[in-house]
């Protein structure tokens, strides 16, 4: 039942990672405009805690790679979340960590896959 969940949270943790790369990315662009809308880095802190919970769920199930590269790239994106919320400096560090978060479930996402079809085959 256990190996259900991890391509669960992984799913998760690309989905918002995508989602919060495209937020940081789009979102300058939307505050040129004269729309009246601000930025909030408590969205970023919404972002970072979704990720971060998703890791939480998955990180004893990954391999050392994968672990890495998801322990890494949530280090970056909370230092740039916290720089913005405390100290009012924006960093471009949450752009390198949300592509990292993306990679690293994609590659847990693939490792368990291949890990369940492999177990599937050899059954018979």
């Amino acid at each position: 039942m256990k190996e259900k969940t991890t391509p669960v949270y992984d799913i998760l943790g690309i989905s918002s990672a995508t989602i919060c790369l495209v937020h940081c990315l789009v979102f300058p662009l939307l505050t040129i405009l004269p729309l009246g809308l601000s930025h909030s880095p408590f969205i970023d802190l919404t972002f970072a805690s979704i990720g971060l919970f998703s890791i939480l769920k998955i990180i004893k199930k990954s391999n050392l790679l994968t672990a890495s590269i998801l322990l890494i790239s949530m280090s970056l994106i909370w230092i740039s979340v916290l720089s913005e919320l405390f100290f009012e400096i924006h960093l471009d560090l949450i752009f390198i960590g949300g592509i990292g978060m993306i990679i690293g479930h994609f590659l847990n996402y693939q490792s368990h896959k291949k890990i369940k079809n492999h177990d599937t085959t050899n059954k018979f």
